[in-house]
């Protein structure tokens, strides 16, 4: 039976919030299309994750080891994931809007000969037609595309943080099924030669319930070291604005942003961020934003909830005493 098949990635032992987003996305998918929810999970030792993505929502999984999938790598996975589509013959392949979901999306949905639709934000259904529709931001967040794809099987992305991790059901099992994928090494035109892991401290920026950021108006290095003492008493995680990352003051990882990451805690505080359209687009699920900026007609506090028109670093420092001062209470 036709259905959904979600692509799960998994990190240390665990599903990754990304799949629990795509799984959110599947089970609002089952519901209007009234198809099953099926997920593909790709590399070795998956036993692990079989159960997890059962109480997540899945009704089938699509389990595929094979010593070339212990990592991720584009060609290993294209093929793979194609074999597993042939045999589940799903009608819409969600993919999380990553590194990996932009290399895979279009090369698979060449393969199936599907529509491609990337980092979709919403969808429903054409109330004529009866087909899916797609909303993605375009023009760099400015304005709203809606895309109707004119084909039966769609490949679609995902925009990262715009869903909500699907809850866990316990008790929920569902139907494993087990794929021997043909693959060889001599298929993989790429390979691997050097993988640098960045060192990374304290809490993950993607999942966050405190970001505190930093933009051009910070005026340095020495200005996030501010910024990551406050987020250090705020027991979040630190951002920037490209603006900031260009200039090399921080790691490129840290950029937030249509061309960085996209963020959605429960607080973002911006601070010296002017409030570009690509930053805006990455910090839209933020519940509650707070804005310092010495301009009053910076367009950050167009978005933000709170805007506060003064030096970035007085009130940073005084948040930083008053937290203190709180927290040892």
């Amino acid at each position: 039976m036709p259905g959904i098949l979600v692509l799960a990635t998994t990190k240390d032992g665990r599903l990754t919030r990304d799949t629990l987003e795509l799984l959110t996305g599947a089970s609002r998918l089952k519901e209007k299309l009234a198809q099953p929810v099926a997920a593909a999970v790709l590399g070795t030792g998956l036993g692990l994750y079989v159960p997890l993505l059962f109480v997540h929502g899945a009704d089938q999984v699509y389990r595929a080891e094979h010593p070339l999938l212990e990592g991720y790598q584009g060609d290993a996975y294209t093929l793979a994931l194609h074999q597993i589509c042939e045999r589940a013959q799903p009608t819409v392949v969600l993919l999380p809007g990553d590194v990996i979901g932009r290399e895979l999306g279009p090369r698979l949905a060449f393969r199936l000969q599907a529509a491609f639709v990337s980092e979709f934000i919403d969808f429903d259904l054409d109330q004529t037609s009866g087909g899916l529709r797609f909303t993605r931001s375009a023009y760099g967040g400015k304005a709203m595309a809606v895309v109707q794809p004119r084909v039966d099987t769609i490949v679609a992305t995902a925009k990262l943080r715009t869903l909500k991790p699907a809850p866990q059901e316990e008790g929920r099992t569902g139907e494993e099924i087990r794929v021997d994928v043909a693959l060889d090494a001599s298929q993989l035109k790429t390979h691997l030669v050097q993988r640098v892991q960045e060192e990374a401290t304290g809490i993950n920026l993607g999942d966050a319930k405190v970001v505190v950021s930093g933009g051009r108006g910070v005026h340095g290095p020495e200005g996030f070291r501010v910024l990551e003492e406050l987020a250090q008493v705020l027991r979040g995680a630190v951002g920037a604005s490209r603006a900031a990352t260009d200039a090399g003051w921080v790691p490129p990882s840290w950029q937030i942003g249509q061309t960085g990451r996209n963020v959605s805690p429960e607080l973002y505080l911006a601070f010296g961020i002017s409030g570009a359209t690509q930053h805006v687009a990455g910090i839209s699920g933020s519940k509650h934003i707070v804005a310092v900026n010495t301009d009053p007609a910076a367009p950050i506090f167009k978005v933000a909830q709170l805007g506060i028109v003064e030096d970035w670093k007085a009130v940073a420092t005084t948040l930083i005493q008053r937290c203190r001062e709180l927290t040892e209470k």
